[in-house]
């Protein structure tokens, strides 16, 4: 894999794995600011994380090997280039021929246009979410380009011994001029659809099929993060008190507790105790703005609650952590949930029909509006 390319490989899958772990804030904080999540504002949030990391990777990635050669291998690197526009004469020094093909093979003219290109995309993001203006904009760029540079001056901050990327004040040119036009073009963001909001914030939305199953995935996600968080507090308590966390001497009962660390304890404390307290939502309604409402228009009975999380998020998370015959119920179960989420009353689905219990949107007073019958 070239140089190039490992950078942007590396922050496609790293963001991926980020924008799995901030679904659920994300999913919460859009419903409370927009009042709805929009496939338009996703992209667009995903694309600037991606970016983030990718313009991190590209200016630190590959990391060298550090040997007792080291600062002899970069020798070059220790002095920075500090003459303001070096890059014409660079141009010129490696330009072979006339013709446009060749200058737009000049490697010089390419590292120039490369730097600019970089920081491009920044400043349409700073300028488009975050709503700063031109000039804001322009000099967060060149902050940002300041703190590069001086992170490949320094080594990473001294984690190197020397410097293994050049310090070069017209990358501080060029890196501000990308934000610079990427500023102008920032406004062009908005052409990206499902971006348009139907209402206010504060206004009811629809309760659809893709809500209901939004919740259930933050749900799940929940149960997932905080399972792995709950394991690694287990990790660095056996740490600091000298117990072995993995490898052979791992003690044998660390096994059923990571287990249950893992997927017990996180399911059953946001799937059945939770909903219990404040009106019967789990994480993933109260991301997405939903309530359970009964047919008596009032908040569902402890009695209901329990059955709605057994036969909802809760069962799935029972079945699936004891496996075997039980996680090949919990597989199946995952079809019938869409479906009757699609299919039934309100969307209440599965769970709903059988604690008798509707669903809506949690910024309405409104009942489900469902019957008595199945």
């Amino acid at each position: 894999m070239s140089d190039r390319l490992m950078p942007a490989m590396i922050a496609v899958l790293l963001g991926g794995l980020l924008a799995i772990a901030l679904l659920v804030p994300y999913v919460a904080v859009s419903f409370r600011r927009r009042g709805q999540l929009g496939i338009g504002h996703v992209l667009l949030a995903v694309g600037a994380l991606v970016y983030g990391l990718a313009l991190v990777a590209y200016v630190l990635l590959p990391l060298p090997d550090v040997d007792a050669d080291f600062c002899t291998r970069f020798a070059r690197l220790v002095e920075p280039q500090l003459h303001p526009f070096q890059f014409v004469q660079d141009i010129r020094d490696q330009q072979h021929g006339s013709g446009l093909p060749e200058l737009v093979a000049n490697p010089a003219l390419q590292q120039v246009v490369l730097n600019v290109a970089l920081f491009v995309p920044l400043g349409a993001f700073v300028r488009y979410l975050a709503g700063g203006s031109v000039l804001l904009t322009t000099a967060i760029g060149a902050a940002v380009s300041l703190l590069i540079e001086l992170t490949q001056l320094s080594g990473i901050w001294w984690i190197f011994p020397c410097p293994y990327r050049l310090f070069d004040v017209d990358d501080l040119t060029a890196n501000t001029t990308g934000a610079l036009l990427g500023a102008l073009a920032g406004p062009l963001l908005r052409l990206v659809p499902g971006q348009r909001v139907s209402g206010p914030p504060d206004a009811p939305r629809p309760v659809t099929t893709g809500r209901r199953l939004l919740g259930m995935v933050c749900d799940l996600l929940a149960v997932q993060l905080t399972g792995a968080l709950l394991n690694g507090a287990l990790d660095v308590v056996l740490l600091l008190i000298g117990i072995p966390s993995a490898g052979p001497g791992r003690p044998g009962w660390l096994g059923p507790v990571d287990g249950a660390l893992s997927w017990w304890v996180p399911g059953v404390l946001l799937l059945f105790v939770l909903p219990q307290f404040g009106g019967g939502a789990t994480v993933g309604q109260r991301a997405v703005l939903l309530r359970p409402v009964g047919l008596d228009e009032c908040d569902p009975s402890r009695g209901r609650r329990l059955v709605r999380a057994l036969v909802g998020s809760g069962g799935f998370v029972v079945l699936a952590g004891l496996g075997g015959i039980a996680g090949l119920l919990a597989t199946l179960l995952v079809p019938v949930t869409v479906v009757a989420a699609w299919h039934t009353e309100g969307h209440r689905g599965l769970s709903g029909v059988a604690a008798g219990v509707g669903v809506v949107d949690a910024r309405s007073r409104a009942t489900a509006g469902i019957t008595a019958g199945p």
